[in-house]
């Protein structure tokens, strides 16, 4: 593995580390002011770091070749592209803060798969800031760093993210899942330990390739805003499940019923999710999984046959639940699994992506594990 020193001729002076996520339940209820329910994964982005005394930032990945160097004081949205305006977002944002963070070398390394929808983009803007943070002796909190994470992603970088990602990168903790209630924008640790209780959690990258994501997601919210101007609601947190049969009477467009009966009973399931992992009943939590995806497949149409390929063999396997997980059009699957048959399920999928002719999916571990921090 390269090192810093092969990059910079010089020492660093620390590494901060933030982790990629998955969101167990709760899926597109964010922009609806709904409820998630994230945990951070052990894979994670770390950014070795040393400070610099000339205003300059000098990033480099262990992924990409060659070192990109800009002056703080130039930095604008847009003046820095590809992957390096994650870290130069996270540094501009800072500065737009009023934060003296300094000049700075930072080399990023990774063991988060791209492409699979587990935030990787999050977590490199959250790894920057907290060693940007961390080489000046600068403390802000964590939740306040999510939010600036957030802000750089959509000013510098331009991509109109949510806030669950940033969240989970920087807030979650080990053995618990993050309740994170968007209209409230409170959050609260949910005990969350499948290994305690002779469980694992698997996460499947189903490899699929994603297609017209960025028009499907945009008519996805769409709907969802027609839906609430419609009901006269600022969003469709506002709809109960109580008064969902009624609500979706007055509603004109067949669509458009069915992104709010998954938006609705989503934010139903992940209430029901937190009550059962308060009271330790988390196999129980299997068939919100399961009652989750066939929404997502059924109602709110982001699904595609790996995805949903997946999930059924997981469940033929003996899954107690599976669902996708993430926005959606590919990505990964999560399934909730006794850990004797972690094995077993893993085989039932790569035989039944063989037998579709899909490529080969790989899987990773998913013990829910700690926000950003600096390795010791």
């Amino acid at each position: 593995m390269t090192t810093f020193a092969e990059v910079f001729d010089s020492e660093p002076d620390g590494a901060w580390r933030a982790p990629g996520r998955v969101n167990l339940i709760g899926e597109h209820t964010d922009y609806n002011d709904g409820l998630v329910l994230p945990i951070a994964l052990p894979q994670r982005i770390l950014v070795t770091a040393g400070a610099r005394t000339d205003g300059v930032l000098a990033v480099a990945s262990t992924q990409h070749d060659g070192v990109t160097e800009f002056s703080l004081e130039s930095l604008a949205p847009g003046s820095v592209e590809d992957w390096a305006a994650y870290p130069a977002g996270a540094a501009w944002i800072l500065r737009e803060a009023g934060y003296e963070i300094g000049g700075a070398n930072l080399l990023v390394e990774s063991d988060l798969p791209t492409g699979a929808g587990l935030s990787s983009s999050a977590a490199l803007l959250c790894a920057t800031a907290v060693a940007l943070l961390g080489l000046r002796g600068i403390e802000v909190a964590p939740d306040e760093v999510a939010r600036l994470a957030q802000r750089a992603e959509n000013q510098y970088v331009g991509a109109p993210v949510g806030l669950m990602d940033q969240m989970a990168s920087m807030c979650c903790t080990a053995g618990h899942a993050l309740y994170f209630d968007i209209r409230a924008m409170s959050t609260d640790q949910i005990p969350f330990d499948p290994a305690a209780d002779g469980l694992s959690l698997l996460v499947v990258d189903v490899k699929a390739p994603h297609r017209h994501v960025d028009g499907e997601y945009a008519a996805r919210r769409k709907s969802c805003e027609q839906a609430a101007a419609e009901l006269g609601v600022p969003a469709l947190r506002s709809v109960s499940v109580a008064d969902l049969d009624g609500a979706l009477a007055r509603l004109s467009d067949d669509v458009v019923r069915r992104r709010v009966r998954h938006v609705v009973t989503e934010i139903h399931r992940v209430e029901e999710a937190v009550a059962l992992m308060r009271a330790g009943k988390l196999r129980e939590v299997g068939p919100l999984f399961t009652a989750s995806h066939v929404s997502l497949r059924d109602d709110f149409e982001i699904t595609v046959p790996e995805l949903d390929v997946a999930v059924d063999a997981a469940l033929a396997a003996g899954a107690l639940g599976a669902r996708m997980t993430g926005g959606g059009f590919g990505g990964c699957i999560i399934a909730l699994v006794e850990a004797a048959a972690a094995d077993p399920v893993l085989t039932a999928i790569e035989k039944a992506f063989a037998d579709h002719g899909f490529t080969t999916p790989s899987s990773l571990a998913a013990d829910p594990s700690p926000g950003a921090s600096r390795v010791p």
